[in-house]
């Protein structure tokens, strides 16, 4: 099917890894906030951060929420968590931690009832660093690592050491961030963040969540070394 969502979406987040973000953009221009695949609606978010249209993506994650199940509550946190990240890149923090509220009431429950579930943690540690819980933030991230380890799983596990990598951006962890980065630079595996792909040079270049990073000098490295 030519024009498949996921498809479509999947030749797009080819291009935002390689840094074009004209040509992703053309793959995505059908895919809106009532499209319903995840991953199509993920890659759009990202274009949409990638090109630092905040208000946009905000909207679109806005747009989401009255169309989910309240019965998908997993559904429910991964958009109010995406909300209150972008809110904070955005600048509106009083905005971003009540989305990350929001996530932290319904992620809780969710880790209580499967805790051994290593994406319900990073997406746990990703609402406490959104309301500024550092140490709670580390302690979920480093938890879901823990949980499925890039040792046993090659493919999956380094996802979530990319949710690491942005919890320790967000907390001040710079050189720890850094060195996350350069190890994930490395591998081949399905990526967490960016929705199938791995994290390349060009999305750390482009991304506006590691804009923190950028007056580092390794981090300035790691950015053009090929």
């Amino acid at each position: 099917i030519p024009n498949e969502p996921n498809l479509m979406a999947s030749k797009a987040g080819i291009y935002q890894a390689e840094g074009n973000l004209e040509q992703a953009a053309k793959f995505l221009s059908q895919i809106n906030a009532q499209t319903p695949s995840p991953i199509a609606l993920g890659i759009k978010m990202t274009q949409l951060r990638l090109e630092r249209n905040y208000a946009e993506v905000i909207r679109f994650l806005q747009a989401r929420q009255p169309g989910l199940s309240s019965a998908c509550e997993t559904l429910k946190a991964i958009t109010q968590v995406e909300l209150a990240l972008h809110q904070r890149v955005a600048s509106d923090t009083a905005d971003a931690k009540v989305a990350a509220e929001q996530a932290r009431i319904t992620l809780e429950g969710l880790c209580k009832n499967q805790p051994n579930n290593p994406d319900f943690a990073a997406l746990l540690s990703l609402a406490y660093a959104a309301l500024g819980e550092k140490d709670s933030a580390f302690k979920e991230a480093e938890r879901a690592v823990t949980l499925l380890p890039s040792a046993k799983d090659r493919v999956y596990g380094p996802g979530l050491e990319e949710t690491l990598a942005v919890i320790q951006t967000m907390s001040g962890a710079h050189s720890q961030a850094i060195s996350t980065l350069a190890r994930l630079l490395q591998m081949p595996y399905y990526g967490g963040f960016y929705f199938e792909t791995p994290v390349t040079r060009a999305l750390l270049r482009l991304d506006p969540l590691w804009d923190p990073l950028r007056g580092d000098p390794a981090f300035q490295k790691l950015c053009e070394e090929q």
